[in-house]
């Protein structure tokens, strides 16, 4: 049976929680709802199973054309094709890719273009209110905790992937149900629950003085530690699916304190529209270098850390995740990712520029930025 969370906003969590889809809706008072999902997902049995569980009187208005990195051009087509088919509400059913979408959309509706205008480093937070559309999420992967986030990450036409964060960004409900992950693929399971493990670790470790936002982050961190191989390896094991969907949740959860240089440098390396390179793989390669660069200013909180990872006192952090990088099949640099030297010099700019840099424990500069991406190229 799926249990009630409030802390946030409300999360139906557990086995057969997508049944309370019908009624969340109705509850929302949302009748023509927009489903918004990806390619991939849209001719698997999984969104049929998500569309019935809504229990509709009528066809099912579905937008499937989610980028791996949710682009300004794909907010505008999602928000004209909901308009065209007179929906009141959005169900986001995928990864952190369409439920950022549809925050975006779900802003739209009712604020005016241009999109870039609530960006967070244009001073858009203060221009974001409380009208926007309901929105449900149901991720399906158990990594960037977008369900309970209050960001929304855009890769605009200039190649800027922008942060846009506000309370009222965050879904009205978040469905977490186990069973919608068991289909993830071994090396998605590893990348996004390598995103969970860095939220948890990005957000514990930023300067913000939050106590109740560090447990849970340690708890998440604790979680996904003992848990991801298992999920990467079995796919088929309830309890490690069960035990990553929580520890996403948890990242998230965490991530009102704000985050730190891994995603502002994944958060730049994403805005690069011919790679298309994958968040949560990103951060896994981006982590070592980044602990290495932190360290000097974050003993303490390192060996809390390594408490809830189960390493000794005496293991070296970056080696540790280095390791484990390599047990999960991730690569071993962004060179083997795609990215080129000539991207590096405009990436650093980028990741300086980036609103997660605020919340980084020592404060980098774009020297360092840039520095930090050669060691990880």
């Amino acid at each position: 049976m799926p249990y009630i969370i409030n802390y946030l906003t409300k999360v139906q969590f557990g086995e057969n929680a997508i049944a309370e889809l019908a009624n969340e809706l109705q509850l929302l008072k949302v009748k023509r709802p927009l489903f918004v999902t990806d390619k991939g997902l849209s001719s698997t049995p999984l969104i049929t199973q998500v569309i019935e569980s809504a229990n509709l009187n009528e066809q099912a208005c579905v937008f499937d054309g989610t980028p791996s990195n949710p682009t300004e051009a794909a907010v505008e087509q999602a928000l004209t094709f909901l308009r065209e088919s007179e929906c009141d509400g959005i169900v986001a059913v995928g990864g952190g890719s369409s439920i950022d979408l549809a925050k975006a959309v779900a802003l739209l509706f009712n604020h005016p273009a241009p999109l870039r205008q609530y960006a967070a480093i244009e001073g858009g937070v203060a221009r974001i209110n409380a009208d926007v559309l309901p929105l449900i999420a149901v991720p399906t992967t158990a990594g960037t905790g977008s369900e309970v986030g209050r960001a929304s990450l855009i890769t605009m036409k200039d190649d800027r992937k922008l942060g846009f964060l506000s309370p009222y960004l965050i879904p009205s409900v978040a469905i977490c149900d186990p069973r919608l992950t068991l289909g993830l693929p071994p090396f998605l399971t590893a990348a996004t629950g390598m995103d969970a493990i860095a939220h948890c670790v990005e957000t514990f470790l930023s300067p913000k003085v939050n106590p109740p936002a560090e447990a849970i982050a340690l708890d998440g961190l604790k979680r996904a530690s003992a848990y991801l191989v298992e999920a990467v390896e079995n796919g088929t094991n309830l309890t490690a699916r069960n035990e990553m969907m929580m520890a996403a949740l948890e990242g998230a959860m965490a991530f009102q304190k704000g985050l730190g240089a891994v995603h502002s440098l994944s958060h730049a390396l994403g805005g690069l529209h011919e790679l298309k390179l994958h968040h949560g793989t990103l951060n896994a390669v981006l982590m070592p270098t980044v602990l290495r660069f932190n360290q000097p200013d974050c003993e303490e909180k390192f060996a809390r850390l390594k408490d809830a990872m189960g390493l000794a006192q005496d293991d070296d952090l970056a080696e540790a995740f280095e390791k484990l990088n390599i047990k999960l099949g991730m690569p071993s640099s962004l060179s083997e990712m795609g990215v080129r030297e000539e991207h590096l010099d405009q990436v650093a700019q980028w990741a300086l520029e980036d609103h997660s840099t605020a919340t980084n424990p020592r404060a980098p500069s774009r020297e360092d930025f840039f520095k930090m991406l050669n060691e990880a190229f």
